[in-house]
């Protein structure tokens, strides 16, 4: 990856093909696309969005600006050429912020060119470099085949399967762990 605006440098941060930048008023059209998709939402905490509750649920990203203490957030919208196609989130875990944890939701009609991936990386870059955590980890719905393959490709481990572990939308599923230590950490 060339041109890569480091992830300590302030926001937005520029990969070679992605801005990833807090998020915006503006963002709620774009967001609703897809996290008003049920398919997208399945492995979701929340579900489905409504165009009722999408503005609150950006305003509440809005605020997610860095990481500065325990309980704190950095929220991320992820553009490509000037649409958005994603976003990931990063937050703190326990009562410190050298530990945390990574999320994210892409729509699906711009998935299978790489953009979760590099955001990811991205991101993971971020917590390490600019926060300088020790862990991050990513706990997902065991069914997201494709989530779990995003984990692996960008080099965090499978460390835990936890059956029948959450309550999520009528049913009990299984959560996949997967961590990542900072000297595991390797740059693009």
């Amino acid at each position: 990856m060339t041109d890569v605006t480091p992830p300590s440098a302030p926001l937005p941060v520029r990969t070679s093909r992605l801005v990833l930048r807090t998020y915006a008023e503006d963002d709620v059209e774009d967001l609703l696309d897809y996290y008003s998709d049920p398919t997208t939402a399945r492995f979701l905490l929340e579900d489905a969005w409504t165009a009722e509750n999408a503005v609150e649920q950006v305003a509440r990203r809005m605020a997610r600006t860095g990481v500065d203490g325990p309980g704190s957030a950095l929220a991320l919208v992820v553009e490509h050429e000037g649409t958005v196609v994603g976003d990931v989130s990063l937050w703190t875990t326990g009562d410190t912020v050298s530990r945390g944890e990574v999320g994210w939701a892409f729509n699906p009609k711009f998935t299978g060119r790489g953009f979760a991936t590099e955001a990811l990386r991205t991101l993971l870059g971020i917590a390490f470099d600019r926060y300088r955590m020790h862990r991050v980890v990513a706990q997902l719905d065991a069914r997201n085949d494709r989530s779990a393959l995003l984990c692996e490709r960008v080099g965090m481990k499978r460390e835990g399967h936890l059956r029948a572990d959450w309550w999520s939308k009528g049913e009990w599923t299984d959560t996949l762990v997967y961590g990542m230590l900072a000297r595991e950490w390797q740059r693009p």
